[in-house]
């Protein structure tokens, strides 16, 4: 849902007041609702946040998970466009440097190692379609889509990994075990991030 009646830039989106307890993306100017999923949709957002920290801290290197609180600037068009996936994993130096700024990595910026959406009904178009174009233009090398809707059904994993400027994508459904190229040494399968086994 578009909500805003005027094109803000970045530098306006910052400075937006909202009391209503809301997250919003600013997309081609418009500011958008980011709509509250279920509490399905969040636990595995939780879930995924708490493996990739387990996982940052097994191999004792310096990225941290961070839960819907990254914003990502995304290439100029007309207005200007900032996303905040479900799930960022960067640098734990980059992190530290948006202590005292807003919380967006601008295009100039090293882009985060990796990034989740978890689909709901409404964002299934922009998860598959706009946010995998914007992501790859950015050169995220890994997108992880997480589906999974009851109608239609459709339960699975899509990790997209960057190679020359594109996605190649593999699905995981039920016991497949998720291959990731940040965290090739994870063991989740598609049941166990689907059903967000807290």
């Amino acid at each position: 849902m578009t909500l805003s009646t005027e094109k803000l830039s970045l530098q306006e989106f910052w400075r937006q007041e909202d009391t209503s307890d809301c997250c919003y993306e600013l997309v081609d100017g418009n500011l958008v609702l980011m709509p509250l999923g279920t509490g399905l949709h969040g636990d595995i957002i939780k879930f995924l946040s708490q493996q990739f920290d387990a996982e940052v801290e097994r191999l004792g290197v310096d990225f941290t998970a961070l839960q819907a609180s990254v914003g990502i600037q995304s290439p100029p068009g007309t207005w200007d466009t900032c996303r905040i996936p479900d799930v960022t994993v960067l640098r734990l130096e980059q992190w530290q440097s948006l202590r005292t700024r807003e919380a967006v990595i601008a295009l100039n910026e090293p882009p985060p190692q990796l990034v989740v959406e978890v689909v709901s009904e409404t964002t299934q178009s922009t998860d598959y379609r706009a946010k995998r174009a914007e992501y790859s233009v950015l050169d995220i090398p890994e997108y992880w889509i997480v589906e999974q809707q009851q109608h239609p059904f459709r339960q699975c994993v899509t990790v997209c990994l960057l190679l020359e400027g594109l996605y190649e994508s593999v699905e995981f459904a039920a016991l497949d075990q998720i291959e990731s190229k940040l965290f090739a040494e994870l063991w989740l399968t598609a049941t166990q991030v689907l059903q967000a086994h807290l």
